[in-house]
């Protein structure tokens, strides 16, 4: 059984685009139905936490610095199949490998500045949700 949320991250590189609307729309026309959104900007501490799992690695550093560099927007989606129709929605990590229409061939510029954050499984797509969002912020 799949589950019917999701969580997505507009990043930095986006926001300082100015592409939140257009992403949102492609959100909203996919059919997915916001239940909470927020516009922030992550700490240094938060960044950390959040991207813990890549603790380590070659690109941790950079990826903590990138996440703080200007606001995110921060949502969790709701549709029947959420996790997987919006990793289809967003397309490849890399914008070169993402399909023609998705969020990251359209507005991504690079591996690591790719537009958006999506949740990768269900499980993960909970515990993403609840870093940002209380049980009161959600509807």
């Amino acid at each position: 059984m799949t589950g019917k949320i999701t969580f997505t991250m507009i990043k930095p590189d986006a926001t300082g685009k100015n592409l939140i609307g257009a992403i949102l729309e492609k959100i909203n026309t996919a059919g997915f139905k916001i239940v909470a959104m927020k516009y922030t900007q992550l700490s240094k501490a938060q960044a950390e936490e959040f991207y813990g799992v890549h603790q380590g690695k070659p690109f941790f550093n950079d990826l903590v610095s990138f996440m703080t560099s200007g606001p995110i927007v921060a949502a969790v989606l709701s549709k029947d199949n959420a996790v997987e129709d919006y990793r289809k929605l967003i397309g490849a990590t890399n914008p070169v490998n993402a399909a023609d229409g998705t969020i990251r061939k359209l507005y991504a510029e690079s591996v690591q500045c790719n537009a958006v954050h999506g949740s990768d499984a269900d499980e993960t797509a909970k515990i993403e949700s609840d870093f940002f969002f209380s049980g009161l912020e959600r509807f």
